[in-house]
C-alpha cells in the first residue's frame, strides 16, 4: 500500500501494525428492481451534516439539475454562495471564484478577479454599498461571510470559519419528507463490449467501467438505471467478478423472443430494406440489408459518421436491439412526458458499429425513446511493448501480481499472510479501476505493464486513495480503544464541540476544498448533458477519482503534519474533539466517493 513518510510514535495515533482487514464483501449479491446489486460492503454512515448534504443533493436531482438555494437550512454550498456574492453586485454572470490552492486561501476564500470587475463596472470601480452589503449575505446555503475588501488582485471575501465548521459538521434538523415523484428520470447504460464473443481486452474492460461507474452515479441521485446486455450464463466472466463488476445477467426468454418477431415484421414493412443477395462473400445468417445513409439524409440526423451505408442485418443484430427495447419497456414510468434516455457506452473502435444500430433501431421503432440515444465514447487504450495482445485476466493478474510484489517489498514477510490475500485483491481493483477512470473517458489511456508500473509509493494511484481512507480507520480505532482503557473521554455530542480550535490552514482545506463541495462533486460528476446537437456525449467520470487522489494529498499532508491523538491533558481535548468530527466528516467522504467505484474501505493497516 502507498505510504507516505512515517509517522512519530508520539503522536499517539499510531496502532501497532497487524496484517490489513477488510470489511467483508459478500459474493454476487442479490439484485434490486434497476438490476443493482445490494450494498457490496456496510453503508457508511456520515456525520449528520454531510449526510444530510448528500441527500439534500441526490434525492431529487436527477438528471434536470438541482437548486442550490433549496438546500437545507444549516448546510451551505459552493454555487448557492456563488450566486448570492454575484447578487450582491447586481450581476446575474460569474463573477466569483472560489479559491481553492493553500496559498490564496490564506488570504481570502472567494474573489472577483479585477479583469472581471472592470468589464463589468466603469472603471472596475464596485459601489461602495455592494461591497459593504457583501459580509451580510444570508441564505439557507450561503457560507457566513466575514469581510470583503478590494486588494490588487480583486474583490476578496474571506469566511467565518469557526461558524463554517459549525454548519458544516454540527448538528442539522432532519430532513422533510420528499415530495411525491422528487425521484426522476430513467436512463439505459448500453455497453456493446460486453456482446463480443471473443476475450475481453483492457479497452472493453474501460468502457464498462466507465458505464457501471456512471451507473452508480446516477442512482445516487435517484435516476433509475438499466444496464444492457445481460451477461450470458454459458460465458465465464472472471475478471468482472474479480474487479467488483455488478453486472445484470441471465436471458429474456420469450419476451426476448417476442420482440425479435416484431422487430422482423417491422423489417418486413420498412421501405429502407431489401432482400440481401447471398454471394460467396455474404456473411451468414443474413436476413436482409437496410440503406442506412438515405434514412440518415432524409431525417436530417446530425453527428453520424458519412461512411454509414448498408448494413447487413443478422438475428443477432435484432436480438441485441430487442434487448435494449426491453429494457426501455422495464423503466419506471414518471408521467406522461417522460422518457427514456439511452446511452451507449463504446470504446472508439466499436462506435461505427454502434451508430449503424443506432440508425436500424430509429428505422424500425421510431418511437421517443429511439430519438434520445446518445453516444458516449472512450479513447483509446494503449499498452506499451506489449509481447502479444494482452486480454482482460492477463491485465487482472499481471497487476495483481506487481501489487504482491509491491506489498512484499515494503512490508515484508508480513504481506505474504493470508490476512493480506484479500487485501491485496482490494488493492489490485483500485488500482486498476483509477488507471482507467481517472482520465477523461474521451482521452487516450496508456497502460505501462512494466513491473516498476505499480508501486506503493505513487501519489496518485488507488492504492494511495486506499491507504489513507485505512489510516483514518486506524486512527478511529486507536481513538475508541484508548477511551476503552481510559486514556480519553468518549466523542462529545457535537453540539458541544469547540470548532474555533480548528485553527490549522490545513483544517480549512479540507473543509472548504472537500466536505462543502462533495455534494456537488457527485452531482457534477454524474452530469449528462439534457441536450446536445449531434449524438455525442461526454460524461465527467474522472471527477471522483481525480477529487479521491487531490482528497488524499492533502489529508496525508495534514496527518503527517498535525497531531491529532496527543497527550491526555484535559485543556487539550477540546482541540482533539473539534480535530476527530472534522477527520470523521472526511472518513465519510472516502466511504462515499469509494462506493461509486465498489471499493470497500480498508479498515486497518
Amino acid at each position: 500500500m502507498a505510504a507516505p513518510a512515517a509517522r512519530h510514535t508520539h503522536h499517539g495515533d499510531s496502532a501497532p501494525v497487524s496484517p490489513p482487514k477488510m470489511a467483508a464483501l459478500p459474493g454476487q449479491p442479490a439484485r434490486d428492481q434497476d438490476g443493482r446489486p445490494g450494498a457490496p460492503y456496510a453503508t457508511w454512515r456520515p456525520c449528520a451534516a454531510l449526510g444530510r448534504a448528500v441527500r439534500d443533493v441526490t434525492s431529487g436531482g436527477g438528471s434536470s439539475g438541482w437548486d442550490p438555494m433549496d438546500m437545507a437550512e444549516g448546510r451551505p454550498g459552493v454555487a448557492a454562495t456563488l450566486q448570492a456574492l454575484n447578487a450582491a453586485l447586481g450581476r446575474h454572470s460569474a463573477l466569483w471564484v472560489k479559491e481553492s490552492g493553500a496559498r490564496n486561501l490564506r488570504h481570502r476564500d472567494f474573489l472577483a478577479p479585477r479583469a472581471a470587475l472592470s468589464a463589468a463596472f466603469p472603471g472596475g470601480q464596485v459601489p461602495p454599498e455592494a461591497v459593504s452589503a457583501v459580509p451580510s449575505l444570508r441564505g439557507p446555503a450561503v457560507l457566513p461571510l466575514r469581510v470583503c475588501r478590494q486588494t490588487p488582485a480583486g474583490l476578496a471575501v474571506q469566511v467565518r470559519r469557526p461558524e463554517a465548521f459549525q454548519r458544516l459538521l454540527g448538528p442539522v434538523p432532519e430532513p422533510a419528507a420528499p415530495a411525491a415523484g422528487a425521484r426522476t428520470g430513467c436512463v439505459v447504460l448500453h455497453c456493446p463490449a460486453l456482446r463480443s464473443s471473443a476475450a475481453l481486452q483492457p479497452r472493453h474492460l474501460r468502457s464498462v467501467l466507465v458505464a457501471e461507474h456512471l451507473a452508480q452515479l446516477l442512482r445516487a441521485q435517484g435516476v433509475s438505471v438499466r444496464l444492457v446486455p445481460a451477461l450470458s450464463e454459458e460465458r465465464s466472466w472472471d475478471v468482472l467478478r474479480q474487479l467488483r463488476i455488478y453486472w445484470p445477467s441471465g436471458s429474456g426468454g420469450s419476451s426476448l423472443t417476442d420482440a425479435v418477431s416484431a422487430l422482423k415484421a417491422a423489417l418486413d414493412r420498412c421501405p429502407c430494406a431489401a432482400a440481401s443477395e447471398q454471394g460467396p462473400g455474404t456473411a451468414e445468417g443474413v436476413i436482409c440489408k437496410v440503406h442506412l445513409k438515405s434514412f440518415v439524409e432524409q431525417q436530417g440526423l446530425m453527428g453520424y459518421d458519412p461512411n454509414l451505408d448498408v448494413l447487413l442485418v443478422t438475428e443477432g443484430t435484432l436480438q441485441s436491439l430487442a434487448e435494449l427495447q426491453e429494457a426501455v419497456l422495464q423503466c419506471p414510468a414518471k408521467g406522461q412526458s417522460s422518457c427514456c434516455s439511452i446511452v451507449h457506452v463504446v470504446n472508439c473502435e466499436e462506435e461505427f458499429q454502434q451508430q449503424q444500430l443506432d440508425v436500424l433501431w430509429r428505422i424500425l421503432n421510431p418511437g421517443a425513446h429511439t430519438a434520445l440515444q446518445k453516444h458516449l465514447v472512450c479513447g483509446p487504450v494503449k499498452v506499451t511493448n506489449p509481447s502479444s495482445p494482452i486480454g482482460a485476466d492477463q491485465y487482472f493478474q499481471l497487476r495483481k501480481h506487481q501489487m504482491y510484489e509491491a506489498s512484499v517489498m515494503k512490508y515484508g514477510e508480513l504481506a505474504q499472510d493470508e490476512a493480506w490475500t484479500e487485501v491485496i485483491d482490494t488493492l489490485t481493483v483500485a488500482a486498476i479501476r483509477f488507471e482507467l477512470l481517472s482520465t477523461a473517458h474521451r482521452s487516450q489511456i496508456t497502460l505501462d505493464l512494466e513491473n516498476n508500473s505499480i508501486s506503493t509509493k505513487g501519489t496518485k494511484s488507488g492504492a494511495f486513495v486506499m491507504y489513507n481512507c485505512a489510516r483514518l480507520a486506524t486512527l478511529f480505532s486507536a481513538f475508541q480503544q484508548a477511551v476503552q482503557q481510559g486514556t480519553y473521554p468518549p466523542l462529545p455530542p457535537v453540539s458541544e464541540l469547540n470548532f474555533s480550535c480548528l485553527r490549522e490552514e490545513g483544517e480549512w482545506l479540507l473543509l472548504f476544498n472537500y466536505l462543502l463541495p462533495f455534494p456537488e462533486v457527485l452531482q457534477q460528476a454524474a452530469q449528462l448533458p439534457p441536450s446536445s446537437k449531434g449524438i455525442r456525449v461526454t460524461a465527467n467520470t474522472e471527477t471522483v477519482c481525480k477529487f479521491l487522489i487531490q482528497l488524499s494529498m492533502d489529508f496525508s499532508s495534514y496527518y503527517n503534519r498535525v497531531h491529532i491523538l496527543g497527550e491526555p491533558f484535559p485543556h487539550l481535548f477540546d482541540q482533539m474533539f473539534a480535530r476527530l468530527q472534522l477527520l470523521g466528516a472526511v472518513r465519510d467522504v472516502f466511504h462515499s466517493a469509494l462506493a461509486t467505484l465498489h471499493l470497500p474501505p480498508l479498515s486497518q493497516i
